[in-house]
């Protein structure tokens, strides 16, 4: 979901594309004995944020090598390592999936490409995720708020309990509405939902922080991978279920909060609630990130969505977040984590 800022200047200089072979020659400066046999692009050559190829080795066995694109990208790529490095042998033996390894790098052009071991499956879209693959996700997310928050700690990551997820969300609220261009009838559900105490009762966990669809790659409706651990850290576990409730197929989501629960136990019982208040709360980060960079088109795509959450106003907003439902369609939905995510960037 990453790619440039809309409305907002690169700060990072514009390069060429790099070619496969390239990036093959690199990936073998980076990883000692690596005979690379074959390489084709992965992902598109020259659009978003990183310039990547897949590797096949003499062996059989297939690498990615990613050199990033843009400051956003890079910082990224950062944050992915140290979460990598703090995911160790016995933490991954409690994942019911596989998470890819660090296999060396080596610097290029104020950057560094960074090779990884290949994780096999297929990238999905929310379209593509099934009941029954909905409920392999949520186990598969259920596995890693299982973990023990205490490698996490170790390595230095974040740690936010849920008074500190509590203030975050009321702090965005009352930044949002100060702009003067949230609706009156989503101001006061937000609000409502600021001050319902049992909504921010819960433990707060090891969360992969920046999960969405194409973090999961899977085969035959089963997860066999989760990508991309940037955000790793201990939070609340509703930012990493939020993206479910934008599944198409009827019962998706049901399913995927369902096997979730069975997985975990009612331990949070506010869940689905709290995921459905901050899938709307995107909306507001989103205006919040065109006033900063004082862009008048992503502001005016805000007030947009703002209208979209605020259409059925006298049904849907007219009751609480416990009703959890999202006014947002599915192509609105996906499209604003997308957004968010640059925005947060």
């Amino acid at each position: 979901m990453a790619c440039g800022r809309v409305g907002h200047p690169p700060t990072y200089p514009v390069v060429m594309s790099r070619s496969h072979f390239t990036l093959a020659a690199l990936a073998t400066s980076a990883v000692a004995g690596l005979d690379v046999v074959g390489a084709q692009a992965f992902g598109s050559l020259g659009h978003g944020d990183f310039d990547a190829a897949l590797l096949t080795a003499r062996d059989g066995g297939h690498w990615i090598v990613r050199v990033p694109r843009s400051e956003k990208a890079e910082s990224e790529q950062s944050a992915d390592l140290v979460a990598l490095r703090a995911l160790s042998t016995g933490v991954r033996t409690r994942l019911p999936f596989a998470v890819s390894s660090f296999a060396g790098q080596v610097p290029i052009a104020g950057t560094r490409a960074v090779v990884y071991e290949f994780v096999y499956g297929t990238k999905i879209s929310l379209g593509d995720i099934t009941p029954e693959l909905a409920a392999s996700i949520g186990t598969a997310i259920a596995a890693v708020h299982a973990l023990p928050t205490s490698f996490v700690v170790d390595a230095g990551l974040a740690s936010h309990n849920s008074v500190d997820g509590h203030r975050a969300a009321v702090s965005l609220v009352e930044r949002a509405c100060a702009t003067g261009l949230v609706p009156i009838a989503l101001q006061q559900r937000w609000e409502h939902a600021g001050a319902e105490s049992a909504l921010w009762q819960y433990p707060a966990t090891v969360i992969n922080g920046s999960m969405g669809s194409d973090s999961v790659l899977a085969a035959s409706d089963q997860v066999t991978g989760i990508l991309g651990w940037h955000g790793l850290r201990v939070g609340d576990p509703a930012l990493d279920l939020q993206w479910l409730l934008g599944c198409t197929q009827p019962g998706a989501t049901d399913a995927a909060f369902d096997a979730y629960g069975a997985a975990r136990g009612q331990i949070d019982r506010q869940l689905r609630q709290r995921a459905t208040l901050l899938a709307e709360l995107e909306v507001a980060r989103w205006l919040l990130h065109g006033t900063e960079v004082r862009s008048t088109s992503i502001v005016d795509d805000a007030v947009e969505l703002l209208s979209a959450l605020t259409d059925d106003a006298q049904t849907t907003l007219g009751s609480t977040v416990s009703n959890d439902t999202v006014s947002l369609t599915t192509d609105e939905l996906e499209i604003l984590l997308d957004r968010s995510e640059r925005a947060a960037g």
